[in-house]
């Protein structure tokens, strides 16, 4: 039988040598992909992270910090790094976002619906 590691044996802080800030604005749903493989000397969870990501391809920080067993806020400080360092990247949308102007005419086409 196994036994999953107390998450709580590694406190946050020494995860992310004590920050409490990733460098850039990353959401739950911010899709990250490996780019490199990891650099000597990088820290073991930088190194899981770039495992999964590796493995598993593009990957939102919710989905890295659940297979990971790690906390969000943990997550999005170590992806920031990586991104950083160059080792993860944001992946290009497949496709240009609309233009406003297009999207409040579905908005409006949509609330005249409804009426």
């Amino acid at each position: 039988m196994r036994h999953r590691r107390d998450p709580d044996l590694v406190r946050a802080y020494v995860r992310t040598g004590g920050r409490s800030r990733a460098t850039r604005e990353l959401d739950l749903v911010t899709l990250v992909l490996a780019a490199n493989d990891p650099a000597p000397g990088i820290s073991p969870d930088a190194r899981r992270v770039l495992g999964v990501c590796s493995r598993r391809g593009a990957l939102s920080i919710a989905e890295i910090a659940a297979y990971l067993d790690l906390p969000p806020s943990v997550v999005k400080i170590l992806a920031s790094d990586l991104l950083d360092s160059g080792h993860l990247v944001l992946p290009a949308p497949a496709e240009p976002m609309p233009e406003l102007a297009l999207l409040e005419e579905v908005l409006n086409g949509l609330r005249a619906l409804a009426v």
